[in-house]
């Protein structure tokens, strides 16, 4: 039996209850986090403890992780209030400068008093909110750091913030913390409201004058959609989606993806109909004929030189077939071969009669070979 063991490498610890409350992700990173406190001595500053850890570590402990991952995870744990940030994004910085979020008591040392000076009153953990309190120059940064939010808008949730909490009268260890997710929540209220706003003044009206702006026009026109076609689908696009009650947006992208399923199904309707039709004065046999005829040696340039006929013979008799290009390659075919035939014929005649006459890929007139109609049979 071989030593190597299926577990070569410690495993990762983290709490299932925890995983379930804020994503399986973030409970193994906040775990790894958490350990590096036994490990590394914490940098006090504003009743948090404070680690710094190098990116390039996390990726060794956690090598199933990219720097972007990481960068996205402990975005995910700061929204959600779980640890504090000092650092720029991870995916752009090589450190990590975090805080769990759960006061500590800062380590004090004791002062001597000067002599004759009054008693100093013992510090408390938590305090109420002073009228002038005022967020740091750092929560700022971290704030337009980590979630884009302009030191305006924050500064501007001061008031309320101020007047909410002394309103309320509760003491806290910590709040710039609750400055932070009081700014982050409203900035998230705000952006929501924008994005309906939006919404609702750019949704466009549909009635029976819609109709496609100019460069989805174009779009259509240059994938061979014909002009008739488009404005025949006007009528039933604008009463699809007004029976749908709301019109989305993005008219125009709707309406040149319905145009385009359409016109896919007219088109193939057109080449693969069971349906009996005239031929056209400009009816053209697909590309897939003259693959055909290449495959029985017969030369494309001879094909074409009978097209002409070939519509002005089947538009006189005025017959309708499901097929012309079945048709058309009857006719080349039956011409080729007879083609063939007439000039194996006179080689052989001219080497009997020892004649000087050369063989002509035509020995019928025209009119002969409209009045022979066993090819159309």
């Amino acid at each position: 039996m071989s030593d190597a063991s299926i577990v070569p490498e410690q495993p990762l610890v983290f709490s299932p209850g925890l995983a379930a409350t804020i994503g399986l992700e973030e409970a193994i990173l906040l775990q790894q986090l958490g350990s590096l406190f036994a490990h590394r001595q914490p940098r006090h500053s504003d009743g948090f403890a404070w680690l710094a850890v190098e990116r390039d570590f996390l990726l060794r402990q956690l090598p199933f992780w990219t720097a972007v991952d990481l960068h996205r995870i402990t975005r995910s744990l700061a929204d959600k209030g779980v640890i504090l940030m000092q650092s720029p994004p991870l995916h752009s910085h090589g450190e990590l400068v975090f805080a769990l979020n759960e006061p500590v008591p800062q380590p004090q040392q004791p002062l001597r008093a000067p002599p004759n000076a009054p008693p100093t009153p013992s510090r408390r953990g938590a305090g109420q909110l002073p009228p002038n309190w005022s967020p740091s120059e750092d929560l700022l940064q971290l704030l337009a750091l980590n979630h884009n939010i302009p030191r305006q808008f924050a500064l501007d949730q001061l008031e309320d913030f101020i007047f909410y909490w002394r309103e309320r009268g509760e003491p806290s260890h910590a709040w710039e913390n609750k400055f932070r997710q009081h700014v982050i929540s409203s900035w998230r209220r705000q952006q929501q409201l924008e994005a309906e706003a939006f919404r609702i003044e750019h949704t466009p009206d549909l009635d029976n004058r819609w109709r496609p702006s100019r460069d989805a026009l174009e779009i259509m026109l240059r994938s061979g959609v014909e002009r008739d076609f488009i404005d025949e689908a006007i009528p039933e696009f604008i009463l699809y989606w007004r029976e749908r009650g709301t019109a989305p947006k993005e008219l125009n992208s709707k309406f040149i993806q319905h145009i385009r399923i359409q016109w896919a199904k007219y088109t193939s309707s057109m080449t693969h109909s069971t349906e009996p039709r005239r031929i056209s004065e400009d009816w053209q046999p697909d590309a897939d004929v003259f693959d055909i005829l290449r495959l029985s040696h017969i030369d494309e340039d001879f094909a074409r030189g009978l097209l002409p006929e070939f519509i002005v013979y089947w538009r006189d008799s005025n017959q309708a077939h499901t097929s012309w290009n079945s048709k058309f390659l009857q006719h080349v075919k039956f011409h080729w071969a007879k083609q063939h035939r007439i000039e194996q014929a006179g080689h052989s005649h001219d080497e009997g009669q020892g004649s000087h006459r050369t063989g002509r890929t035509r020995d019928r007139s025209l009119a002969d070979d409209l009045s022979d109609t066993s090819w159309a049979d």
